[in-house]
């Protein structure tokens, strides 16, 4: 059984998630302790334990530590993955419901899921764009279109948003498998050819997304970046906003987000994302901070070797890569200087 620190480096629900891919893929029995031993609420969360849930059904784990703020884990797969179809509701794992984010879970499955012989289609209920996790909007045009790159082939379909603190969102991913992932070279990421936003409201007036778009357009035009913003109301439970923008390089993508909170104006969330877009912009990586450690995992699982660059190298990547490391897959290079990632699998799966 592998021992694994649930504290160790970024500490947070990343470590089980890809201890929980891995342990699937690999038929390899783990124990997780001190699961987000250093957050203001430790143990498993309603997204955590959804997805320890999610990922028992598709390989048929015995597990023992699945439970509302447990800080222990263990997870002995019982079969290999088994393509089919499931869903998954976040709001089950903890009394009076949760927006805990179905992305999480997502993240969690998929790459079990592709490797696995037959389609898959799976439903998923709670948050679909809630701060802290990548929001479904960066999944489907980000995400899921650079790991479509590694050919690895996956879509999804948002059907009801979910925000904060409600949830109550539903997105459809449907996986073909039997898709094992090739390597990625991402050193240079091109031209920018176009920034496409989506400002987005459920439960709220229709200016609400305009203002956010307009202030958007005016942001990115006067740094004389080419952008199209789309201003949408949209089906939801209950009210809230949100800007997404995508920035589609020649050889890469990268996404960012403004999320509306009550006393923060239309105009505000916008311009939290057009910072973080700029920001990025201005050091010509090809891999954003958050995709940097989301393709470590395909990467690892590659059938040869990947490298790319990213604009920085954070502490969710480099614990991502020591859990990697601990299953024995692949040898993880991270240059801090550079900032160029390595990732030589061993083809031991």
């Amino acid at each position: 059984m592998i021992e694994i620190d649930g504290s160790y480096g970024e500490g947070g629900g990343q470590v089980l998630r890809t201890s929980l891919s891995l342990a699937a893929i690999t038929g390899e029995s783990i124990r997780i302790y001190n699961i987000r031993a250093g957050r203001k609420k430790p143990g498993l969360a309603a997204q955590h334990l959804t997805s320890v849930r999610a990922a028992a059904a598709i390989c048929h784990a015995k597990v023992r530590g699945d439970a509302f703020g447990s800080m222990m884990l263990e997870f002995i797969p019982g079969s290999s993955v088994q393509a089919g179809n499931y869903t998954f509701d976040v709001s089950e794992a903890r009394e009076g419901g949760s927006a805990g984010a179905v992305t999480l879970v997502l993240q969690t499955i998929l790459l079990p899921l592709a490797l696995a012989d037959g389609d898959s289609q799976v439903t998923l209920r709670g948050g679909t764009h809630v701060a802290f996790s990548p929001s479904t909007t960066y999944i489907e045009q980000v995400y899921l279109p650079m790991l479509q790159q590694m050919g690895v082939e996956a879509q999804v379909k948002l059907g009801a948003w979910g925000w904060y603190p409600q949830g109550g969102g539903e997105v459809q991913l449907r996986v073909s498998g039997g898709n094992k992932p090739t390597g990625i070279k991402l050193l240079e990421r091109g031209d920018l050819q176009q920034v496409r936003g989506l400002a987005v409201v459920t439960e709220l007036p229709a200016n609400i997304p305009q203002r956010m778009a307009n202030r958007a357009e005016n942001i990115l035009q006067e740094a004389k970046l080419k952008v199209a913003v789309q201003a949408l109301r949209e089906k939801g439970i209950a009210p809230g906003a949100g800007l997404f923008l995508t920035a589609k390089y020649k050889n890469s993508l990268a996404g960012f987000s403004g999320l509306g909170e009550k006393r923060l104006s239309s105009e505000k969330v916008a311009e939290i994302a057009c910072e973080e877009l700029l920001k990025f912009h201005q050091t010509s990586a090809p891999v954003d901070e958050h995709l940097a450690d989301q393709l470590l995992l395909p990467a690892a699982l590659a059938s040869e070797k990947s490298e790319y660059r990213v604009a920085e190298v954070s502490l969710h990547l480099t614990t991502n890569a020591a859990v990697i490391e601990q299953f024995g897959l692949a040898r993880v290079m991270v240059d801090d200087v550079e900032k160029i990632v390595v990732v030589e699998p061993y083809q031991k799966y």
